[in-house]
């Protein structure tokens, strides 16, 4: 069997190792054939090439945190691979709009220029959605193509790592993920979505940034340095361009 997501996920790493018998069964196989007939029809975010972003930039032997959101963002220049990341000059949507305003509550940090957290993710946060693609203006159009199924085993990879992780679970969606990491020594932090549906009933005040540093501090690693600035880098595709560190 061929790799139903040819050039797109990076077989040949950890992530590629690790999924091995995930990424070649039929499921997979059906569920990119799902994709793929869904693009010939409609637009479907994000791009092929950043479906999986966020897996070539936080490999597996350096995933410190897991930030899981629903889906990507179903608007046109939004959805980049990352989970409630948008890439400059895009207006933030209300989700990251209020992510930052809990992180400047937070931690003072002053509000960013941009929506790009492709930083974050090169420290080692892992900003997953459980579906990776959407059809334009339909959010969770692509529920029953099998993500679910896909990102599930990503969780439970991430469950078995050696190294103590962070998990970030925003909104019901989210919180399904929480009972494949009962009996872990990994750390789950819950609160409700960020989304102006919802943020006030226990996302603003729930301080997840410092909560993430003080258990990194815990574990022994160095703490995230959340505060977005400007810097030119190379994407792990080689592609130059700047994001915000």
């Amino acid at each position: 069997m061929g790799k139903p997501f040819a050039e797109h996920f990076p077989y040949e790493s950890v992530w590629g190792r690790a999924l091995g018998s995930i990424l070649s069964s039929e499921r997979v196989v059906r569920l990119a054939a799902s994709v793929e007939k869904e693009r010939e029809s409609a637009t479907v975010y994000p791009l092929a090439e950043d479906v999986f972003r966020a897996f070539w930039l936080t490999p597996l032997e350096r995933v410190r945190v897991v930030i899981l959101g629903q889906d990507p963002y179903h608007r046109p220049g939004q959805a980049h691979g990352l989970s409630f990341s948008v890439l400059p000059p895009t207006k933030f949507p209300p989700s990251l709009r209020n992510i930052f305003r809990e992180l400047e509550a937070d931690l003072g940090c002053s509000a960013p220029e941009t929506g790009d957290l492709t930083s974050w993710a090169e420290q080692g946060v892992f900003l997953l959605n459980t579906i990776l693609t959407v059809r334009e203006g339909e959010p969770l159009s692509h529920e029953a193509f099998g993500w679910t199924w896909f990102t599930d085993a990503v969780i439970e990879v991430l469950a078995k790592s050696s190294q103590r992780i962070v998990f970030v679970l925003w909104g019901r969606s989210a919180w399904r993920k929480e009972l494949m990491l009962a009996g872990t020594e990994h750390v789950v932090l819950k609160a409700p979505h960020p989304s102006p549906l919802s943020a006030h009933r226990g996302f603003f005040g729930s301080r997840p940034f410092s909560m993430i540093n003080q258990h990194l501090v815990d574990f022994g690693d160095p703490p995230i340095d959340w505060q977005l600035t400007e810097s030119a880098a190379i994407d792990s595709k080689g592609q130059t361009r700047f994001h915000w560190v």
